[in-house]
């Protein structure tokens, strides 16, 4: 089991949690409370900062319910925080625009991170064809 260091901006959020065998993506909670008008971009606080180990990163993405319970998306719709990203004042934010006027609360859980392995080195071989059979479509549907 990895074990990964980390450091709370306030004492007024719960902290993290791994529920074994529920889901591996962990809860993050706004760590302050922020007003936000239809058209407002703001990074708000997570209050959490981590010394993930070398050749790890974070995914950090909305919750299921965030846009339905706060009118917020996150707008580069998947964070990605490197084991570069520290050190003391490395608060991790989620940086969100309003489509509607909202209230988000100290305490909120607003979206969920998981730590995953860093992609392995790779080499991209130019080929003139492909061996692999041709669907004809888009993505999985196979429809355009």
């Amino acid at each position: 089991m990895k074990r990964i260091k980390i450091k709370y901006f306030t004492d007024e959020i719960e902290k993290l949690t791994y529920i074994d065998g529920k889901s591996d993506w962990i809860d993050l909670r706004a760590a302050e409370s922020v007003d936000m008008k239809a058209g407002e971009f703001k990074l708000i606080p997570l209050g959490v900062a981590m010394e993930l180990p070398e050749g790890y990163e974070a995914h950090i993405v909305p919750r299921s319910s965030t846009f339905k319970n706060f009118g917020i998306i996150q707008t580069n719709h998947q964070g990605v925080i490197d084991c570069s990203y520290c050190g003391d004042n490395d608060q991790w934010f989620m940086p969100a625009y309003a489509l509607r006027d909202t209230h988000i609360g100290k305490n909120d859980r607003i979206c969920q991170f998981r730590i995953m392995e860093n992609q392995p080195a790779l080499v991209f071989d130019e080929v003139d064809s492909l061996s692999g059979e041709d669907r004809g479509g888009f993505g999985s549907t196979g429809v355009r």
